[in-house]
């Protein structure tokens, strides 16, 4: 198929399934955020200028969208750079044609086009965006932005503060080193130089004394894995990976019991600030040979005197549930690839070795002929997908599309809130179960992004 004739019916199967022009029968205003990506620069470090980076600014982050949960979105992406790109939507469920991975879903954005992209997020929550060709440089050089789905109706807190958390590889004049190595792909991942938080070293803050605000916290990190927790505050995790818990996850307090953020992941917080003026609320972080701050929240002038009672749960969002009494059953091993240091297609992107796989299998690249999925499931049915860990690495293992529960693990007592990225621990078999209830080819992958682009990621078919 011609690339033009590929984009034509791309966008009119998004109308048909209420990703295109469809969406806007219902009378709503769409949001409208043209996003331009582009070469940047920014000071990444204290007095220096950090060059070479890529954004949808020439001299700012990527900015915090902020859509409405069913309100139709436009979102026009111009690529400004030399290179091709396409935008993914991490963890929204929206139509298939409208997902953003190359070759799956769309042709990759060449230079100087515009690719539209239309659909109404059906699920209030925190989400975020980042490129899906060219990926691992894409994003290591600054290109990943959080994306905020407000509710129908304000839950009542008082203020919200965002936090994309992300590293960067830089030397001692604050420009980048070699983003990537072929021995942190082959294990646990390169790790950056510098540890940002809205590209700042520490995000401050001020909050009004004794009020009540909600803490998005997004890990968009090609690697790292966050060890987080707080200090000075009263708090209630209220939302993972975008969806109100329906189980409680445990408020982190203390460096020895961390709470573990993986990259794609997210939590939503409600915190307390402290009743008394110039004391703050800290998130840190436990990094190798200690801790760090990342975010510092002030409370500045008279008590407010609010409470954590006063924020009622949030509602749900309108997701199926699993029928566990009879599910079907499907069983994925990721580890090492067995044919080895091999190439694979590199035309959205390569690292020129093939290091990890899925059922012994390593992923042959965005644009490989002949590439089936992984699996095909029935439209409306119960699946429970069995992820089996024989490495000794950790993979945040990202599904597109769809949303899951974890549900047991061999290794720990899992919380089962649903979500759509799970970290799957060393020598783990982690049991996870979805509703299969929107169709298409949808990207299924470790979120080490390295560990993709070298074998790691296939794709599930919904019919």
């Amino acid at each position: 198929m011609k690339r033009r004739d590929f984009l034509k019916t791309s966008l009119a199967g998004a109308a048909l399934m209420g990703g295109g022009g469809a969406l806007f029968a219902g009378g709503a205003s769409p949001i409208t955020h043209p996003l331009k990506v582009q070469p940047a620069k920014y000071g990444l470090m204290p007095g220096k200028i950090t060059e070479g980076m890529i954004s949808t600014f020439a001299d700012a982050p990527p900015p915090v969208l902020r859509l409405k949960q069913g309100v139709p979105a436009i979102l026009p992406v111009e690529n400004a750079m030399e290179e091709y790109t396409a935008m993914h939507w991490h963890g929204l469920r929206i139509p298939n044609a409208m997902d953003g991975v190359p070759y799956l879903t769309q042709f990759p954005i060449g230079p100087g086009e515009t690719f539209q992209y239309e659909f109404t997020p059906p699920d209030a929550g925190t989400y975020w965006y980042h490129p899906h060709c060219m990926t691992m440089t894409q994003m290591a050089l600054g290109l990943t932005g959080v994306m905020v789905v407000e509710e129908a109706e304000d839950p009542g807190f008082d203020s919200e503060e965002v936090l994309n958390l992300r590293d960067f590889r830089l030397n001692d004049d604050g420009q980048f080193i070699d983003l990537y190595t072929g021995r942190g792909a082959a294990r646990g991942g390169t790790h950056g130089t510098v540890m940002a938080v809205n590209w700042q070293d520490v995000q401050r803050s001020d909050h009004q004394a004794g009020s009540l605000v909600r803490l998005r916290v997004a890990a968009t990190d090609t690697t790292r894995i966050y060890k987080l927790y707080f200090e000075g505050a009263e708090g209630k995790i209220i939302a993972w990976d975008g969806h109100p818990v329906d189980y409680p996850v445990p408020y982190p307090i203390s460096p020895d019991a961390p709470l573990l953020l993986s990259p794609g992941q997210r939590m939503d917080v409600a915190l307390r600030m402290p009743s008394t003026e110039g004391q703050d609320v800290k998130l840190m972080a436990r990094v190798p040979g200690g801790t760090r701050e990342m975010a510092v929240l002030r409370a500045v002038g008279a008590d407010a005197g609010r409470d954590l009672a006063e924020i009622a749960p949030l509602p749900r969002n309108p997701l199926a549930e699993p029928d566990l009494s009879n599910p079907r059953v499907e069983e994925f091993v990721f580890g090492w690839s067995p044919e080895g240091d091999l190439p694979n297609n590199g035309l959205c992107g390569t690292l020129g070795y093939t290091f990890w796989s899925i059922n012994r299998k390593p992923w042959a690249g965005d644009a490989a002929k002949g590439v089936g999925p992984l699996a095909t499931l029935n439209m409306g049915e119960t699946v429970v997908l069995r992820l089996r860990n024989e490495s000794p690495n950790l993979h945040p293992i990202h599904l597109h599309g769809l949303t899951f529960r974890p549900i047991r693990s061999n290794k720990r007592a899992v919380i089962p809130n649903m979500t759509d990225t799970a970290l799957l621990l060393k020598d783990e078999v982690l049991d996870i179960a979805l509703v299969a209830d929107n169709p298409g080819n949808w990207a299924f992958h470790c979120h080490v992004i390295e560990h993709q682009k070298t074998g790691l990621a296939g794709y599930i078919e919904v019919v």
